[in-house]
């Protein structure tokens, strides 16, 4: 077990947003970016290219999170050997700020699925995930950030809530917490729970990074509202004020702004990231 239960995170306490190439030029141009960048893992996994060359120049600028969304941390078939290899040489090169993965599986019978799957909270998952966490911290040699689902859906068989299961992981393997605030309030929202209850059950001195993302409005089949979590749309107001719920209790922290679809032009991502930077100037340090 790494000891470390923040991760190896050098990430500034500051608002940062995630990487998309259209914004490459202006954000070089821009008097006044970002305090840091965050890039999706297997989006760079390639041997070269125009995608590496320029995450080679934004990261001689900025303090660069690396985020993974493949490597099935909670599912229950062995980490995939050639994936984990393949990150542990961008990790390598790139010495990232921050690594971090999600609290969910995406694959089966070798078969990748393109959602991040929940799991139910039980003592054999328990033990699955921080085997895998234990392989993933041993063959990068730092510690990682893992990150909280969204859920649409309870399991019977859970026999830990969330807040405790992830608690008991960053115990286990000396990983620390990627706090998703609004994968808490997609979740509360569609569970039916407080999600500033969650919050306050939630190991926030494990917390090394908190993100913030958009979410779609729907309905189940009993018309009740369900909501998705699709970082394709601003952060709404509700959001924004259990951000500011959460920093008021766990002190400043590192703010990510997600948007991977419709992703909007560079000024208006920007002012996403002032907002959430404001909300951490008002948290004394």
């Amino acid at each position: 077990m790494l000891d470390n239960s923040l991760g190896s995170n050098r990430l500034p306490l500051a608002a940062g947003v995630g990487y998309k190439p259209q914004h490459f030029t202006q954000i070089l141009e821009d008097a006044a970016p970002v305090g840091w960048l965050e890039i999706h893992a297997e989006n760079y996994m390639g041997d070269g290219g125009r995608p590496l060359a320029q995450l080679r120049h934004l990261s001689e600028q900025f303090p660069i999170s690396v985020h993974g969304v493949g490597l099935s941390i909670g599912g229950e078939d062995p980490l995939d050997a050639d994936h984990l290899a393949r990150l542990k040489h961008l990790v390598g090169w790139l010495n990232p700020a921050s690594f971090s993965e999600h609290l969910a599986w995406s694959t089966h019978d070798s078969h990748f699925l393109n959602d991040l799957l929940p799991l139910p909270y039980t003592d054999a998952s328990l033990a699955r995930i921080c085997a895998h966490i234990d392989q993933v911290q041993e063959v990068l040699g730092r510690p990682m950030l893992l990150e909280n689902p969204s859920s649409y859906l309870a399991f019977a068989e859970s026999t830990w809530s969330e807040p405790d299961f992830l608690r008991e992981v960053a115990r286990r393997t000396g990983c620390g917490l990627l706090l998703d605030v609004n994968n808490v309030f997609v979740s509360a929202t569609n569970l039916d729970f407080s999600p500033q209850g969650y919050i306050d059950a939630y190991p926030l001195e494990k917390v090394g990074e908190i993100h913030l993302g958009g979410h779609d409005e729907d309905e189940d089949d009993h018309g009740h509202p369900l909501l998705i979590d699709s970082h394709g749309r601003e952060v709404v107001d509700p959001v924004w004020a259990l951000l500011d719920y959460v920093l008021e209790r766990s002190g400043p922290k590192p703010v990510l702004v997600e948007r991977d679809t419709d992703v909007p032009d560079w000024p208006i991502l920007r002012s996403e990231a002032a907002r959430a930077h404001a909300a951490l100037e008002r948290i004394p340090a």
